[in-house]
């Protein structure tokens, strides 16, 4: 990791909780995933190997030198003779003397080095390099997705922890509205001015609402815990959020969308696997083509291990055909172009599946903004309502259950309107990766 790099990181850290008293935005979240997100490492780090499967193949184009000791203890008539050849150790007189059939046992050491070049694989070779090069530049759109879904992903669990926040504080607001209704309802009732049902209404709502602030506490947490699992943090961490904004228009219509969608990571990475998948037509037609290569030897033979009491060289041109293999050649090629037009249909599918998730996400993005319209209006209308409801109660003019009635409404009303507000920005974030952009460009 680059120092430039290195220091944006810290920059991005530092705006969590319990590093720096800022409030953690929903842009640095996004940023902090893209980094530290274990998906993201592992995308990445199948990248690095693909890429050096790119080299690795370009390998098998370069000499291979090899270095080998070989000990060999024989009495066999044809590999002692020829041992004692190679030591410079062969004496004619010795030969006709003896019975060259039934030799003695003789030992000699070779220490060997080899190399072999390929000149020609009728282009196995030269197909395997382009697979490889696919295969690295689709792992490099995957990592480029997996970063993607990483923030998306950290977006989500940042609205989620921001919604049970802010549902948290609007019941806790509820709470403390139904407990002065019942301060008030006592106070009415002392002077005889309400029945004492009504009381103990107020005094089971004030209950209800208590048991529900502190089930909202506990969401908060789970949603707590949820963020710092997307950051890579500790588990217990807790997050100061910045509030929760208006959503932002979606900006582009739904052909602006499609058209962007052509470019999606893991659409491209699918693209770049069919090609090395179509290659591989090509690499089995080599089956076809003589292979042709060279290879160059040196030996230094001697008694003992490493020893050098003789030395002798080899050149060696090699020409090897398959004539008949008893049409296996032939299905394997026959295979591979039925598996490449597979792969070109799944390819096609899938195209048609990533316009199809656009729309279905454009529809969803569209109708969450038009919800949240709604439920802005009827915030109004409830808060109106409360307050009209609220005077007359004080005037004695309608009923305690009237007025909790009321409040209840104003209370389910905000509770539309976060969900709401909470599912337009999921929507527009989820819009945006579908559509092959990053999620950040849905931010307001």
């Amino acid at each position: 990791m680059s120092m430039t790099r290195s220091l944006a990181l810290a920059v991005l850290l530092a705006t969590a909780p319990g590093l720096a008293d800022e409030p953690l935005t929903l842009r640095s979240a996004m940023s902090v995933a893209r980094e530290k997100a274990r998906e993201v490492a592992a995308a990445g780090a199948r990248q690095e190997a693909a890429e050096a499967r790119v080299a690795q193949a370009k390998g098998f184009r370069l000499p291979s030198v090899s270095v080998s000791e070989i000990y060999n203890r024989t009495n066999s008539a044809a590999e002692a003779f020829a041992l004692k050849l190679n030591k410079g150790a062969f004496s004619f007189p010795e030969f006709v003397a003896t019975d060259p059939n039934s030799p003695d046992w003789l030992g000699a050491a070779i220490t060997r080095v080899e190399a072999t070049l390929p000149l020609f694989t009728g282009g196995e070779l030269s197909g395997r390099i382009d697979q490889a090069r696919s295969a690295a530049e689709a792992a490099g759109k995957t990592a480029g997705w997996a970063a993607d879904g990483a923030a998306l992903a950290a977006a989500e669990a940042y609205v989620m922890v921001a919604q049970a926040e802010e549902y948290a504080r609007l019941l806790t607001r509820g709470r403390d509205t139904v407990k002065a209704h019942v301060e008030l309802a006592r106070a009415y009732a002392g002077q005889g001015m309400l029945v004492r049902s009504e009381v103990l209404r107020a005094e089971v709502e004030l209950g209800r609402l208590a048991d529900l602030v502190s089930e909202a506490e506990g969401k908060v947490r789970v949603a707590n815990a949820n963020l710092a699992f997307r950051l890579a943090a500790d588990g217990g961490a807790r997050y100061e959020l910045a509030a929760l904004p208006s959503p932002a228009p979606l900006g582009d219509d739904l052909a602006a969308f499609l058209a962007s969608a052509a470019g999606r990571q893991d659409l491209l990475s699918a693209r770049s696997l069919l090609r090395a998948g179509e290659l591989e037509e090509t690499v089995k037609r080599a089956a076809f083509f003589p292979k042709i290569g060279v290879m160059a030897r040196y030996d230094l033979v001697g008694t003992r291990l490493f020893g050098n009491d003789s030395r002798a060289g080899t050149l060696m041109a090699m020409a090897q055909w398959n004539v008949f293999a008893g049409f296996s050649d032939r299905a394997a090629v026959v295979a591979a172009r039925a598996e490449a037009r597979a792969g070109r249909e799944d390819v096609a599918r899938f195209d048609e599946g990533v316009r199809l998730e656009v729309r279905q996400a454009f529809e969803e993005a569209r109708t969450a903004r038009e919800r949240h319209a709604t439920s802005v209006k009827a915030i109004e209308a409830a808060r109106e309502s409360e307050r009209i409801v609220s005077e007359r109660f004080q005037n004695g003019i309608v009923k305690m259950l009237d007025l909790l009635d009321v409040a209840t409404a104003r209370r389910e009303a905000e509770t539309r309107e976060l969900v709401a507000r909470a599912e337009s920005h999921l929507t527009a974030f989820r819009l945006a990766l579908k559509a092959g952009r990053r999620p950040e460009s849905a931010l307001p």
